[in-house]
């Protein structure tokens, strides 16, 4: 990855807009994208949690990097999703998204098997030997069940196996030893560490964070770079107020009756309802088998954009 297009700022995790058949709505995708450009957004990540990855195909990851970077042109970092359980399967992937144009791909630890933190170092350290791309690990527990201990992360760091990590763990205490601790690994220069938290944003650039991936980002890129800006300015009271507003407008994820579906179903379902309220999607669906909003429930997302000066 050219060194000038370093992961800060706002990297958002790219919603996967669907038609209603469950094929990526390739229009709809590129609306999207030109939403985050004009937003001030400082590079893109498709393939995550927020991406619906785990849903896709293989061919339909392939088109969503390729339609991504194709309309990117490389004006933006493309960072991309390379999950899957183990090492072979992982190094699949890294092929086919960097062939289809991404500059870093983003890696979890393994899953569905039993891991030991040895066979984790030793999974990042195969998958970076083989990329030709920055390796960047996701550190995302509730999915994969395993968390990323700081110390291996940072040991990866110094040896130039990871260019950075994405922490998505809700550990802010494992946050900051990372963070810190990068000072006293000197071969770790250039290492990038970004939050996946919507509501403790500010809280992870004044620790140190380099940028921000927030799903809700999708919605509002262009509060979060507000945010990112007043953090970068040492304009605590503004950032503040800019948080607070956005921590409101996350409630949305919680529309989803949870009797009747999970918190994916709820939160993906309203960050996709309420682009499709903003005109920025066509359809709201979400990949099977997730459960679909009912309409009271799109009506209260609408609400929260209402409140948030977003319709």
């Amino acid at each position: 990855m050219n060194p000038s297009m370093a992961l800060t700022g706002v990297i958002p995790p790219v919603c996967t807009p669907l038609t209603p058949d469950g094929e990526v709505d390739v229009r709809s995708l590129l609306r999207l994208v030109d939403h985050l450009i004009a937003g001030g957004v400082h590079g893109l990540f498709v393939l995550g949690s927020t991406s619906e990855a785990a849903y896709l195909t293989d061919r339909q990851r392939a088109l969503v990097v390729r339609t991504v970077a194709g309309h990117l042109g490389g004006r933006l970092p493309l960072i991309a999703g390379a999950i899957d359980m183990t090492t072979p399967r992982v190094l699949d992937h890294v092929t086919a998204v960097t062939e289809a144009g991404a500059d870093a791909v983003v890696v979890t630890a393994p899953f569905y098997t039993r891991t030991h933190p040895a066979e984790i170092a030793r999974h990042y350290r195969l998958v970076a030997a083989a990329s030709p791309v920055p390796v960047v690990a996701y550190d995302i527990p509730v999915a994969v069940h395993t968390k990323l201990p700081a110390g291996l992360v940072l040991e990866l760091a110094a040896e130039g196996v990871l260019a950075g990590i994405k922490d998505s763990s809700g550990d802010l205490a494992g946050f900051r030893r990372i963070v810190t601790g990068l000072h006293a690994h000197p071969g770790a220069s250039g290492f990038s560490v970004l939050t996946g938290s919507e509501v403790l944003a500010d809280a992870a650039l004044a620790m140190g964070a380099d940028g921000v991936v927030p799903g809700l980002a999708n919605v509002d890129p262009h509060g979060y770079v507000r945010l990112y800006r007043l953090c970068r300015a040492g304009d605590r009271d503004r950032a503040r107020a800019e948080q607070e507003r956005l921590c409101a407008l996350f409630e949305l994820v919680g529309v989803g009756a949870a009797a009747r579906m999970g918190q994916s179903s709820s939160g993906l379902g309203a960050f996709k309802a309420a682009l499709g309220l903003r005109g920025i999607i066509d359809c709201p669906a979400t990949a099977e088998p997730q459960v679909p909003l009912e309409p009271g429930e799109v009506e209260r997302v609408g609400t929260f954009l209402a409140a948030a000066g977003l319709l």
